[in-house]
């Protein structure tokens, strides 16, 4: 147990962009299946867009605010316009695997049952399209976004990251 508190405190941003993306895929879902059976049946594509929007907005602050609040020292326009840049390639890839089972498998009514068609949809948009865009955002938030401070060395040493400052120490 000791083991496993230690790797979650040195992976503490990791851990927390967990949480906030849990957050978030609970927020895409209610809205999206929100759309899907009640406003726009026919666009289940754009309904799961849609939530994933929706789901970014507060994911950017929480990730701001608490996943990578030890950095993030980008000018705030920038760090934003990054963030834009970053959730809208992950919405595509979020997207694509269950556009690509409506309408390239035909995973839909009446090339199949409806159960058939919930559960292609469940698994191709919020399983796999979430996990895919999730390692590519947790790799684009780091790398761009939220990157750690270089230290300037002097001449002919190579720059690294600084030390990881946290508040939140247990």
């Amino acid at each position: 147990m000791t083991a496993v508190l230690r790797l979650l405190r040195q992976h503490r941003s990791a851990v927390r962009f967990l949480v906030t993306g849990g957050i978030g895929f609970v927020i895409t879902n209610v809205i999206s299946y929100g759309l899907k059976w009640f406003v726009i049946p026919q666009h289940p594509v754009t309904a799961l867009a849609l939530g994933i929007m929706v789901a970014t907005v507060v994911s950017y602050w929480m990730n701001k605010k608490w996943s990578f609040d030890d950095r993030g020292d980008l000018h705030t326009a920038h760090e934003v316009a990054l963030f834009v840049l970053v959730s809208l390639v992950g919405v595509a890839l979020n997207s694509a695997p269950l556009y690509l089972s409506r309408y390239g498998l035909d995973l839909e009514v009446p090339h199949v049952t409806r159960t058939t068609q919930e559960v292609a949809d469940f698994v191709s948009g919020p399983v796999i399209g979430t996990a895919i865009a999730m390692v590519f955002r947790f790799w684009a938030m780091n790398r761009f976004v939220f990157p750690r401070a270089v230290v300037a060395l002097p001449a002919g040493e190579a720059p690294v990251a600084a030390p990881v400052r946290s508040g939140h120490e247990a």
